[in-house]
């Protein structure tokens, strides 16, 4: 067993990780990096990366059968082969991290390829090597895809978001357990290469956590593509025979080459150590201040700090997390993080939700507008459906959470991210010149009027 001292051990390498490390090496920190997979984590190789591409590769496919609707005539053919090859060969480098390894060394900090595990504080033990850390620790272990305890799912061969993301073709047909994003984003995906889609959802409607008005309007649209969705549906067990899966409903049974569960994320907290510093690792997450600090010496960032389980957000964690390491001055925390969920017509949401707003005892006005009667939207044509939606704190004039379900719904929700953010008030936002035709502009037609 070796020892070896350094400033900071950071374990797991996922975006924020390896931001945070390259950022306190570069303010002369000796830094010592922990990852037992990729550098890098799940987005490049198995999440936001290689999932868009699908997606952006399934949109042309379906942006192409609409031709016959607006621009003469199409024969469109569905081949799975080019985007596989392009997560091989541009995003994944055939999952292999080589170039963000030496991104790392490139910037003076030391490489540890394995498992880290706190032994001590300020101490972490990789493959029998300690790191002792003057400054202190930080986690960012992220999650793993929950596997949920359905009666001989665990004996199947399913996949989950990273056997889809690695298939080299689509399946004759796929049920999707999890009607969230990652599950809602791959079904309609394979649904337009061609594979027979049937996606499960146990709660009562699909996109859970977002508006109830997104999540109608979007099981509307999978129909009409011909997915079938079951929402509030018993999953009572799981089946294959070496060549199809059987999933069992109650009464029903249904059948496909292929099973991909998506049913949540469970974060990698409960065996990294954490008991030996008197920190509970048995919850969801961890909790962190604003600082991202757990306790004294202990930082986490990422999905296991519970705060929005997304790359942006860990991005925005590891530089408050740096500013604490380094003792620089630190603004407030904004909890106001945009999130998107890329299906077709985006979901693009920042905030809080209209019943989040009413639980928190705000006095709460609600507008809502249809994308497809906006100007932009009439311009568009097919593939314009959508929906803006506005919660706003009446007693403050400002608002306070916004759904924006269309095209470029990620993209047209940034400018209420900022509205939200900075406690714009309703006044100067209706105010404002919204450019026309576009469909930012159906912003301001979902504007409460003035009273």
């Amino acid at each position: 067993m070796s020892e070896t001292s350094c400033d900071v051990v950071v374990v797991g390498l996922g975006p924020g990780g390896e931001a945070l490390a390259t950022r306190l090496a570069g303010a002369g920190l000796s830094v010592v990096a922990v990852e037992a997979e990729l550098v890098g984590g799940e987005c490049p190789y198995w999440g936001c990366i290689p999932s868009k591409m699908m997606i952006r590769a399934a949109n042309a496919l379906a942006e192409a059968r609409r031709v016959d609707q607006v621009a003469g005539h199409a024969d469109v053919q569905a081949d799975f082969a080019p985007v596989a090859k392009r997560i091989r060969e541009e995003a994944t480098d055939d999952w292999d991290d080589t170039v963000a390894v030496e991104r790392l060394l490139k910037a003076n900090v030391t490489f540890v390829r394995g498992r880290g595990r706190i032994v001590a504080d300020r101490t972490v033990e990789v493959d029998g090597d300690r790191y002792v850390a003057s400054r202190g620790v930080v986690l960012n272990t992220g999650t793993t895809a929950a596997v949920p305890p359905i009666d001989g799912l665990a004996d199947t061969p399913f996949w989950t978001n990273r056997e889809a993301v690695s298939a080299t073709e689509a399946p004759s047909s796929l049920v999707v357990i999890g009607g969230g994003a990652i599950g809602l984003e791959l079904a309609q995906t394979f649904a337009r290469f061609g594979s027979d889609v049937v996606v499960l959802e146990v709660a009562p409607r699909i996109l859970g956590p977002e508006e109830p008005e997104a999540s109608v309007l979007l099981t509307d649209l999978l129909t009409s593509e011909g997915l079938t969705v079951h929402a509030g549906i018993s999953i009572d067990g799981v089946a294959h025979d070496g060549d199809r899966f059987h999933v069992t409903c109650g009464d029903q049974t249904f059948e496909a080459e292929q099973l991909l569960v998506a049913a949540g994320r469970k974060p990698r907290i409960a065996d990294i150590g954490l008991d030996t510093i008197g920190v509970d690792g048995s919850g969801r997450s961890l909790e962190v201040d604003d600082d991202q600090r757990v306790a004294d010496g202990l930082w986490a960032i990422g999905d296991i700090a519970g705060r929005g389980a997304f790359t942006h957000v860990s991005m925005y964690q590891a530089e408050r997390a740096a500013r604490s390491i380094l003792g620089e001055d630190q603004p407030p925390y904004d909890p106001t993080f945009p999130r998107v969920t890329f299906t077709d017509p985006e979901v693009g949401a920042v905030g809080l939700t209209e019943q989040q707003a009413r639980d928190r005892g705000m006095n709460v006005e609600v507008t809502t507008s249809d994308i497809a009667a906006s100007s932009r939207g009439f311009v568009h044509g097919p593939g314009h459906e959508g929906l803006v939606k506005l919660v706003v704190d009446t007693d403050r004039d400002v608002v306070v959470g916004a759904t924006v379900v269309g095209p470029s719904g990620g993209e047209t929700v940034s400018g209420l991210a900022v509205a939200v953010r900075a406690e714009v008030p309703v006044s100067t936002l209706r105010n404002s010149i919204y450019a026309y035709p576009t469909f930012w502009r159906a912003i301001e037609s979902t504007l409460p009027k003035p009273s």
